[in-house]
């Protein structure tokens, strides 16, 4: 039985993809692959800031809407209300899809196939131990209007 009025995820999303940098970062320099740090071409800065501009704005309107309906976008916070308005129309993690637009735009402009490889096991914890553990948490919220939600709407695209 459910005790906490909260989602118990196993990382903040903004730490893991934080963190995922860093240690791409780090292997970067210790064990090069690829072109080099931040040595992108034209083609590759420019592709690399649009995904950077477009997650930005994925993360940030929908969080501006949890603002607006009164409760939290942070995953440790209780729910106030179920948002479905605006992007949660179409998918139901906007702001985590923005995060990969950023990670991934980040991994253009940074030129680190260390850092791009380690999209993948990012984005592995965040949909077991993020989303799922989110999606668990709003069901026992808001029940029956929750898994009508999950009907309507895809989790991702």
């Amino acid at each position: 039985m459910r005790t906490k009025d909260y989602a118990d995820v196993v990382i903040r999303p903004p730490i893991l993809f934080l963190g995922a940098l860093l240690l791409g970062y780090v292997l970067t320099l210790l064990l090069p692959i690829g072109p080099g740090l931040a040595k992108p071409n034209g083609l590759g800065l420019t592709a690399g800031i649009v995904f950077v501009v477009a997650g930005f704005a994925l993360a940030v309107l929908p969080a501006w809407r949890f603002r607006k309906a009164g409760t939290s976008v942070v995953p440790g916070e209780p729910s106030r209300v179920l948002v479905r308005e605006g992007l949660y129309k179409i998918t139901r993690n906007p702001i985590y899809i923005g995060l990969i637009l950023i990670y991934f735009g980040l991994c253009l402009v940074l030129t680190s196939v260390w850092m791009l490889l380690l999209l993948i096991p990012a984005a592995i914890v965040l949909h077991q131990g993020v989303v799922k553990r989110e999606e668990e948490y709003l069901a026992w919220k808001f029940g029956e209007d929750y898994r009508r939600y999950l009907e309507q709407v895809p989790r991702w695209l």
